[in-house]
């Protein structure tokens, strides 16, 4: 079958995407849009004492590693398929400048295999991020012309935060030290370890559910529930990276709520003026120094300014990426050469160490200045697209409209936590890990949800034109 690559320019697509407002089943959406099912990780139940000894910049294979790629393998294979066997594939221009700029990333990853320090490793991250990019590239094209019901697919990523969380609560009861660890004088953290990261989760369901609340797209008492269990599955963490980076996204959402009807900005001055005044009656009863103390989990004012000591490993990689501009190779890199720095001052033990714990240092780690820079330009490019939609003075005309604006104003939220959080994790950027797949999901359903809206808008200034 000849296929013909159609790239929408200026002019209108001969057949725009129609607009749906229909709900499928979880699973008929998710067989519609496997895309979603990268959301899962998928999970794994390896201790972490099985990788004890080995060095993790090489590569090293056991049945849960089979099981994560073949996963990845699979849903990749159904997309690369389906995008080989279509009559025609289009994509917005202005989408595909972004996709463009993820591929040069990745060309970037590519290359530095050839400098890599363990080269298998670097060689098969990038494999796995191109295929990624692949189902993403797959999803937008698919919804040009089957748009789903977009609020539908928030729901979605909510309900996979939420059976994901169970399987952590499930790995809990047969080997509490998958997902679990006690620390002296921070007491219990539920991280979730190689099962799923529960901090991210959490806040994927709380963010959601608080949108979905605010914006009465639900069940309030539905959107409840679920805000307050993705609230404790944050909290019990004790991540603070997790914690400031949900409550900046919650808070930013209420002001964006505050600000659309007189009645909204009322009821959150009245609510702020309540939470300054209890506040304030907490730090008098409880005392400032034992609320201090609760925040920084026990650790000295010196461990807490140096972000537990990821300042050391930000100014290890940013000294070494100003001698190689090119970086250290894709992932292996910073493995490699950051454990084998015995020279520094670094209070833990460093050969536990995989990553920057900063997404936007990790990337310049794996690949440079240029890559960092392509990254900074590539997000800068999905969150300028989203919010010319999601914007509150975009024109509306169809209760479909009113749907994707939603929905990006929410996704652009979900981004946003991962910005930020991003600044203490670097498992945004590792393919393998849950975060990468979240983040890429993330940024799929905000140029999916562009890509109908350039569509529309175009359709009706053609037929306006005539």
């Amino acid at each position: 079958m000849t296929q013909s690559v159609q790239w929408i320019e200026g002019s209108v697509s001969k057949s725009p995407a129609r607009q749906s407002t229909r709900r499928l089943s979880s699973l008929r959406l998710l067989l519609r849009y496997p895309i979603f099912l990268l959301a899962f990780g998928p999970p794994i139940f390896r201790s972490n004492k099985a990788l004890a000894g080995f060095d993790t910049s090489q590569a090293h294979a056991d049945i849960w590693s089979v099981i994560q790629v073949g996963w990845i393998f699979a849903l990749a294979l159904r997309a690369i398929i389906r995008l080989g066997t279509s009559d025609s594939i289009r994509i917005p221009k202005e989408v595909r400048n972004v996709l463009r700029l993820g591929g040069f990333i990745g060309i970037l990853y590519l290359i530095s295999i050839g400098y890599s320090p363990g080269r298998a490793v670097s060689a098969e991250f990038t494999l796995l991020y191109f295929l990624t990019l692949i189902c993403v590239t797959e999803f937008v094209v698919d919804v040009y012309s089957d748009p789903p019901n977009w609020i539908q697919c928030l729901l979605l990523l909510r309900s996979i935060s939420f059976i994901a969380i169970l399987i952590i609560l499930a790995a809990l009861a047969i080997d509490p030290t998958l997902v679990m660890s006690v620390v002296p004088e921070q007491g219990i953290r539920l991280l979730g370890g190689p099962v799923g990261n529960t901090a991210l989760l959490g806040s994927m369901m709380a963010i959601i559910s608080a949108y979905t609340f605010l914006h009465s797209l639900e069940s309030r008492t539905r959107a409840t529930i679920f805000f307050l269990i993705g609230l404790a599955a944050t909290l019990i963490t004790q991540w603070r990276g997790g914690e400031i980076a949900l409550f900046l996204s919650l808070g930013i959402l209420v002001v964006q709520w505050a600000r659309l009807k007189k009645r909204s900005a009322q009821i959150f001055v009245a609510g702020l003026m309540a939470f300054i005044l209890l506040a304030g009656g907490v730090v008098i009863a409880v005392g400032g120094e034992k609320i201090w103390k609760v925040f920084n989990r026990g650790q000295d004012v010196a461990d807490v300014a140096s972000a537990s000591g990821r300042t050391e490993m930000w100014t290890y990689a940013f000294s070494y990426c100003v001698r190689n501009p090119w970086g250290m190779g894709y992932v292996a890199g910073f493995r490699y050469y950051f454990t084998r720095s015995f020279n520094l001052a670094y209070s833990a033990d460093v050969t536990h160490l995989g990553n920057c714990h900063n997404a936007f240092v990790q990337v310049l780690a794996d690949a440079g200045w240029v890559a960092l820079l392509l990254y900074l330009m590539m997000n800068a490019g999905i969150v300028s697209l989203g919010w010319r939609f999601a914007k509150k003075h975009a024109p509306v005309f169809t209760a479909f409209d009113v749907e994707i604006r939603h929905v990006l104003r929410c996704a652009l939220l979900l981004l946003l936590y991962c910005f930020i959080d991003g600044l203490d994790m670097a498992d945004f950027d590792i393919p393998l890990r849950q975060p990468f797949y979240f983040q890429f999901i993330v940024v799929a359903i905000i140029l999916g949800a562009a890509t109908n809206m350039i569509i529309i808008t175009r359709s009706r200034n053609a037929s306006q034109a005539r």
